[in-house]
């Protein structure tokens, strides 16, 4: 594997998507860290929907992640509201309106014109190899997984719908565990678990 070509290969493609998303928002008026910050909000559980959750997966600092979730809230794309137990910590939910619009922003349109070009072959393929380097990255820098609590060390089954989250205590349904967290650890077994990763 030659380290610096795939570097150059990932940062094209990852450059193309940032202008794709860039002109995209640009009739919302956002920029594309503020649609990360969206659409981490909209796929994570209640244990990092936390403006702290936001800032460790988006690895930047507490003053920008806050005048990003201003940014958000101010266009009615997120709502706070303070935690039931501990009232210093808030919660940040994605509103109707957000969700259509993440709705209607991913997947990327060109990233899915490129999928039906390259056929499910290649894609599965793609998708193997991208989730590989990801876990090793994670692994070798100790990031963050941000995984689905799903391929969680911490969630324990109960029934088909039933879950225990083996850190908290606290029941978790089979909704719930298709959400990714902060506080994921992969299971030894599982092949997948990784979203993104933020220093730990």
């Amino acid at each position: 594997m030659d380290i610096l070509e795939t570097q150059h290969l990932l940062e094209r493609v990852a450059s193309l998507l940032r202008t794709e998303t860039r002109n995209l928002l640009l009739v919302h008026g956002l920029q594309p860290v503020q649609f990360e910050a969206l659409h981490y909000l909209s796929i994570c559980n209640r244990y990092s929907d936390t403006p702290m959750g936001v800032t460790e997966y988006l690895g930047q600092t507490k003053g920008s992640v806050s005048q990003t979730l201003k940014v958000l809230e101010k266009k009615g794309l997120i709502e706070k509201t303070a935690d039931k137990s501990d009232k210093r910590v808030a919660h940040l939910s994605v509103t109707k309106a957000g969700r259509n619009l993440v709705s209607s922003m991913l997947p990327s349109p060109s990233l899915a014109r490129a999928g039906k070009q390259l056929g499910r072959t290649d894609e599965a393929s793609i998708d193997a190899s991208l989730r590989n380097l990801l876990r090793s990255m994670q692994q070798a820098n100790n990031f963050k997984t941000f995984g689905q609590c799903a391929t969680c060390r911490h969630n324990i089954r109960l029934t088909d719908d039933e879950y225990v989250c083996g850190l908290t205590e606290e029941a978790l349904s089979g909704e719930d565990i298709e959400l990714i967290c902060r506080e994921h650890k992969p299971n030894q077994s599982s092949e997948h678990g990784a979203v993104t990763g933020a220093p730990a």
